[in-house]
């Protein structure tokens, strides 16, 4: 048979089982010892994935050190791997004829009823839709058996916005720019118009105005025949900036994110795949959306870390974004009000543009922050505060004058461990080297575990000692939602967390419900933190400012900073001025001191003399491999091999090896594990000497986990 052509799904025998796989590649070369087998099959005529998505997946699973297998996995749309290609859903379109229209004698008053109802409708409409209009099967069995009507299968794309109950936001189009607005729409409309890659650093503060300059740009590029990718950090994002672009331009406009359906993933990925669309919306995983002239790729908060995804392949969705449109000669708009270092110094270097806009429209002011040193307040009122004194009168002045309230606590749960007073025995997670973080439930309280989901009903007892005296200690969000209901039981209060939004849909349910002003206050993890626009929110409260400073991470200091001045952002962008109230035990710390400055050029500063004295990046680069066994012991073992048939290729000068170390996070899951990292100038030659050594220890392999340009090293 004729050869598949690339990106065409062909059924393959592996073993005794028969697979789908995925064309990458035609005339490559079989290794020695290596039986070839026949494609038992073609399931696509022409290729499913265009070979341009099939080419980056190539180089994510290279540059990554993963299976080309995973990569594609991630491009394919759902029901992909089924030996018969997943279709729309179908429906019975029913259209009236030329005799129909025309009229007809002798129809019964139901008859003539559903005719007229056809006749307004040329394009014919579907069954479930007549039925509500309450046309039977026997009155268009009537109609058709007389030569009226016809009835013809059709699809029905499951449309994700009318799901989630989306209002398209009309933009008024003579909306006048501020000054840096119209600077910086002019300097990237240059770099679009020149069709070639480039990449420009959109460095603006918050409620100054980025949103709107991506508007006018992706009209621009559209209205020369582009299409554009718009990228966001957060599934709770996609929906209100997808409702702006449908604003704009209307039913050209298809999202991508997981919290998708498979039904809607699967038809929103084909009207991608057919052109039907000039904008996708979408988080990560949208950079392998199969869009054909993509001219134009925005990704907003860029420096956020859920671009990088944590399981096989670890990609970074910008990093992939840019290598994207370096290969199909795009412009890459880079936005954000506190960018990553290694993008700012690229923009500082002059690799990318950096366009700047220093100031929020209409010339309102960023909010003022104040700062709370914990140590006082604990002296003062004991070691239980929760909600400090100064943030407590804010918030009763705010709920006085009808304005919203956004409280951040980045940890979820009520408290974060349960220990006996009298044994001193901690409920830890049997699996994992990490505390139960204790949760209310309907019967009382249950510790779990947020790696393994391992949880455990909390008794009343110790289960050591018998001793009557659990204690809860630290807080979570639930926590401090209890404690802020307790203290304004007048208040309309809501929470946003990994627990609060499981239910599909609940994210957008709570996020709509504050936007609409039908809740005074809205508690949160990170995830309330960025890209919201709430005009009447004047206040944001932040408790445990430096709940990620304690952890061993080198972007410690950087991830504080960015979350901070990101939620204070939240507060003043309507008409009223906005305050933060910041409540931390390290008040002096740089990145909060910063950070209530609003002051990123003063962080970047202060934070690249660190990074360049130790070496870290954006100056060199990272791999970090994690060793799991099933004991300490055998994990050492098998990580002190690995850097033992590593230290000849390192010792020639290229990187340097550190470790093997006990991991952070010792335990996950059951598995000990031990880390390492590679640190060097020229990432290829890391990637190639480890992915070299890996492949001579087979019985390592699969208890090895690599990951290049690391986010989190715990």
């Amino acid at each position: 048979m004729a050869l598949p052509p690339v990106g065409a799904r062909v059924r393959v025998p592996v073993g005794s089982r028969t697979l789908t796989g995925c064309v990458v590649e035609h005339d490559a070369a079989i290794g020695e010892g290596t039986e070839a087998k026949d494609v038992l099959a073609a399931l696509d005529p022409e290729p499913l994935l265009p070979p341009a998505i099939v080419d980056l997946c190539r180089w994510v699973a290279e540059y990554y050190v993963a299976g080309i297998g995973d990569a594609l996995g991630v491009a394919m749309p759902p029901g992909a791997r089924a030996s018969k290609a997943r279709g729309f859903k179908k429906q019975r379109i029913v259209s009236a004829t030329v005799l129909g229209s025309e009229g007809g004698e002798g129809l019964t008053t139901k008859q003539r009823s559903a005719l007229e109802i056809l006749v307004g409708a040329p394009a014919g409409l579907p069954t479930s839709e007549l039925r509500d209009w309450g046309v039977t099967a026997d009155v268009l069995g009537r109609l058709v058996k007389r030569g009226l009507a016809s009835i013809r299968d059709g699809q029905d794309e499951r449309d994700p916005f009318e799901r989630a109950a989306l209002v398209d936001v009309p933009r008024d189009a003579a909306r006048e720019l501020t000054e840096e607005q119209r600077c910086a729409l002019a300097t990237l409309s240059a770099l679009a118009d020149a069709r070639d890659f480039r990449v420009a650093l959109l460095h603006g503060v918050t409620g100054s105005g980025k949103t709107e300059i991506y508007l006018r740009l992706a009209e621009r590029v559209c209205r020369a025949g582009g299409r554009v990718l718009l990228m966001v950090p957060e599934i709770a994002l996609t929906p209100s900036v997808a409702a702006l672009f449908r604003g704009t331009f209307g039913s050209r406009v298809a999202i991508q994110h997981s919290a998708l359906s498979d039904g809607e993933r699967h038809d929103q990925w084909h009207r991608i795949r057919r052109g039907d669309v000039d904008v996708v919306v979408g988080t990560r995983s949208a950079v392998f959306a199969p869009i054909d002239g993509l001219a134009l790729v925005i990704v907003d908060e860029e420096h956020d870390s859920s671009y990088k995804q944590e399981e096989t392949p670890r990609y970074n969705g910008r990093d992939v974004a840019i290598l994207r449109a370096s290969r199909e000669r795009a412009l890459v708009i880079l936005g954000s009000a506190t960018p990553s270092m290694e993008s700012y110094q690229n923009a500082v270097s002059g690799k990318y543009t950096r366009v700047t806009l220093e100031r929020r429209v209409l010339d309102r002011q960023l909010a003022a922050v104040r700062l709370v040193n914990m140590r006082a307040e604990y002296a003062e009122e004991g070691p239980d505060v929760v909600i400090s004194r100064d943030l407590a009168a804010a918030i009763g002045e705010r709920l006085q004058r009808r304005e919203q309230v956004l409280v951040l606590l980045n940890r979820r749960g009520y408290s974060t461990a349960v220990f006996c007073r009298q044994c001193g025995d901690t409920f830890e997670c049997p699996n994992c080297s990490v505390s139960l973080t204790v949760h209310t439930a309907r019967n009382g309280w249950r510790a779990r575990c947020h790696y393994c989901n391992y949880s455990v009903t909390v008794p009343k007892t110790c289960r050591k000692c018998a001793a009557p005296y659990l204690e809860h200690s630290g807080y979570g969000t639930e926590r401090v939602e209890e404690h802020l209901r307790e203290r304004f039981p007048e208040a309309r209060i809501g929470r946003i967390d990994r627990d609060s939004v499981r239910r599909k849909g609940a994210l957008t349910q709570l996020l709509s419900t504050f936007a609409a002003r039908e809740l005074d206050v809205l508690v949160g993890t990170q995830m309330i933190a960025k890209g919201h626009d709430f005009p009447h929110v004047t206040l944001v409260g932040v408790i445990s400012a430096d709940v990620g400073l304690g952890v061993a991470d080198f972007r410690a200091s950087e991830r504080t900073f960015q979350l901070l001045t990101q939620v204070a952002g939240r507060a003043g962008r309507g008409e009223r001025s906005g305050e933060a109230i910041v409540q931390t035990l390290y008040p002096e710390h740089y990145s909060i001191q910063l950070a209530c400055r609003q002051d990123y050029v003063a962080f970047f500063e202060r934070e690249i003399v660190y990074r360049r004295g130790m070496r870290y990046p954006p100056f060199l680069s990272l791999i970090n491999g994690v060793v799991r066994g099933r004991s300490f012991e055998e994990a050492m073992q098998y990580a002190q091999d690995i850097v033992c048939r590593l230290e000849p290729s390192a010792a020639i000068g290229t990187f340097t090896i550190l470790g093997p170390a006990p991991a952070p996070l010792g335990r996950l899951r059951g598995e000990h594990r031990v880390q390492f990292f590679l640190k060097g100038a020229r990432r290829a030659d890391m990637r190639n000497a480890l992915v070299q050594v890996v492949a001579a220890m087979p019985e390592v392999r699969r208890r090895l986990t690599i990951d290049v340009d690391p986010l989190s090293v715990l």
